[in-house]
């Protein structure tokens, strides 16, 4: 018996670009559930219990970034946003916001399935049992015992470089905006203080990367924030 696909619930308003997604994702597997305004998808998300929201943030009805929000009072399914808007600072508030990514209109079909996938595979590891160990090629991070190797060679990290690295282990794939990252390793009251970030990471990739100035995993969303990228 085969096993069904994901259930994706798709909320966007323009049809031609719901036609171009119904059918990539029918293609490859992924259940469908389409709507046209945010009421009608705050309405389906509840009826369905989706696995992972494709969201618009231009509706007719309401702002996306309502929808966001909305969802996240009750919902941990992941979100991801397709957004004309290339501006940073609306990135910024979707993920802010609770979304798990954002893509900018045009993307490729390529582009958007593994984006769906790593928000998938981000959500069924932060719904299970936590991982003991994360592997990225040679590098590994033991969270129990706070050990980061790199084959056999142990890497020493300070506390803050392993709490900025475990926190964007915990959430790998995933944007992590400098806002959340902020707040995750230094606290509330350090939200705006982006220079830490920039010194930090700069530190973490002479230590974990092989070429520091083309990292392969510790990757710049310009202007928005960090992601802990597996594949190379």
């Amino acid at each position: 018996m085969t096993t069904p696909g994901p259930l994706v619930l798709l909320i966007e308003d323009e049809s031609p670009m719901r036609r171009i997604l119904r059918a990539a994702l029918t293609a490859n597997g992924y259940r469908l559930v389409e709507t046209a305004t945010a009421a009608e998808g705050l309405t389906q998300a509840r009826a369905y219990n989706p696995d992972l929201v494709l969201l618009d943030l231009g509706l007719p009805d309401r702002p996306g970034l309502d929808v966001i929000r909305e969802l996240r009072t009750w919902s941990a399914a992941p979100i991801v946003v397709i957004s004309a808007s290339g501006q940073e600072q609306a990135k910024i508030d979707a993920l802010d916001g609770g979304a798990d990514d954002y893509l900018t209109k045009p993307f490729g079909t390529g582009e958007l399935l593994a984006r769906l996938r790593v928000a998938l595979r981000h959500a069924e590891r932060a719904s299970g049992e936590p991982e003991a160990v994360l592997s990225i090629g040679p590098l590994r991070l033991d969270f129990a015992s706070r050990v980061v190797t790199d084959g056999d060679r142990e890497i020493h990290l300070t506390p803050i470089e392993y709490k900025l690295f475990a926190t964007l282990a915990r959430n790998v794939g995933k944007v992590m905006t400098h806002r959340q990252l902020l707040r995750e390793v230094w606290g509330p009251s350090h939200v705006g203080e982006t220079q830490y970030l920039r010194v930090y990471m700069a530190q973490l990739r002479h230590k974990l990367e092989r070429d520091p100035a083309r990292p392969r995993h510790l990757v710049t969303e310009p202007g928005v924030g960090y992601r802990l990228r597996t594949e190379s």
